[in-house]
């Protein structure tokens, strides 16, 4: 079984720091390659290319979240069993191929292949759940707000990807720019191998999957935290990779490079707040601090709505959506760390990881099925947005019990 109690020995911090690192680096790398495809959508959607609708763009853009969504419940549980070091290497030399792949349909021009290729590209995105329990390992109760925030903020691969992509594109050519993804990937998982190691208080798991699977299923802070994280990182999933589609629907913006350096602004801003996020939990709780991040993105929905001018007035709006949602993503995960039951962090991170990347898969959906093209507008997108970020707002203060400790 998988050991991580207040008791447990306090480690050499350069163990846990390399450590700590090495799985933020490859989250990072997975994340970049999980969002391979959103950078280009207006590339992919334009009439020389594939000559997709407002429908099939969100379509595109939102398949490799599915897999990588659900595909965590897979890893959150077989990562107790197998340790974070084999796990994280699996998965990167996996997403290798499917970025080659992701190439060889742009090439062709083929929307059908490109999501079958998306689908299994998702694989990149369950690296979520094999990092969780791995940090968690490493560091003792009262710091593990601080280490998952720090190893949350390997989401920064959306951000890399959304500023880089556009640009390798056009430096080294859409083929080449795959290449060089998949050859990071391979590289990073020689790292991983070579230098990254399980916690000394880690055993493999013994005891069944799907039993493990179940017992997490019937605990009720797995469905709490898995509705808080489909608010908080889902809409960070969801904005991260619709942004550049949202700048050329509703303020034109065709130029590729400018749309991904403002949706690279919006994935660092949320990459700096999670872990902040995790830092105020372990101070003021994470009741508190996921309160006021949803809270806050209810009011920053019903800004967006607006239309605020570009570049300052849309640009802050969406910086402090972005701050919202990291922090928010950063206090829940800290409050999964301290509520789970040892023996089961691994398999409620998956499940709850699951549900965070639903999150973000739905909306881009539901945005492209809702965009008014004639008002330039995604008003009814934006509403629900609202109602959803308000309901789990009003949740976390009213729909979870406190614990002895907040009452005192």
């Amino acid at each position: 079984m998988t050991t991580s109690t207040a008791d447990a020995p306090v480690y050499s911090p350069a163990l846990q720091t390399r450590n700590l690192i090495l799985a933020t680096l490859a989250f990072a790398i997975t994340f970049w390659a999980w969002n391979l495809i959103a950078p280009l959508g207006v590339f992919y959607a334009s009439p020389g290319e594939m000559d997709l609708g407002s429908t099939q763009k969100s379509i595109l853009i939102a398949v490799p979240i599915l897999v990588g969504s659900l595909g965590r419940i897979i890893v959150g549980v077989l990562t107790p069993k197998y340790g974070g070091r084999v796990m994280f290497t699996l998965l990167l030399v996996l997403s290798a191929p499917f970025v080659i792949l992701v190439a060889v349909a742009g090439s062709l021009k083929s929307y059908p292949f490109m999501i079958v290729v998306g689908f299994f590209l998702g694989i990149a995105g369950t690296s979520f759940a094999a990092g969780i329990p791995f940090v968690n390992n490493w560091y003792e109760v009262h710091r593990r707000g601080f280490a998952t925030g720090i190893f949350g903020a390997g989401m920064g691969g959306t951000a890399l990807s959304a500023f880089f992509t556009p640009r390798f594109k056009e430096w080294f050519g859409y083929f080449p720019t795959h290449i060089i993804m998949a050859v990071a990937l391979l590289v990073v998982a020689v790292i991983c191998w070579l230098w990254m190691r399980d916690s000394p208080t880690w055993e493999p798991a013994t005891d069944k999957a799907v039993p493990k699977l179940v017992d997490a299923l019937k605990l009720p802070i797995t469905w709490q935290m898995s509705f808080l994280y489909a608010a908080a990182f889902g809409g960070f999933v969801a904005f991260s990779t619709y942004l550049p589609t949202y700048l050329n629907d509703v303020y034109q913006m065709t130029d590729l490079k400018s749309a991904g350096a403002r949706t690279a602004g919006f994935a660092i801003a949320a990459v700096v707040a999670r872990p902040i996020g995790g830092i105020l939990s372990d101070k003021f709780g994470p009741r508190l601090i996921t309160a006021i991040s949803c809270g806050g993105a209810a009011l920053l929905a019903v800004w967006m709505t607006f239309k605020p001018s570009l570049p300052w007035w849309a640009g802050a709006d969406f910086l402090l959506m972005a701050v919202m949602m990291g922090m928010g993503a950063g206090a829940v995960f800290a409050w999964v760390a301290i509520a789970s039951p040892a023996a089961r962090v691994g398999a409620v991170t998956g499940i709850v990881g699951a549900a965070g990347g639903l999150g973000g898969f739905f909306p881009p959906l539901v945005m492209g099925a809702t965009y008014d093209a004639e008002a330039h507008s995604y008003t009814i997108g934006l509403g629900l947005l609202v109602a959803f970020a308000a309901v789990a707002c009003l949740f976390t203060i009213f729909g979870i019990a406190r614990t002895e400790s907040e009452k005192k």
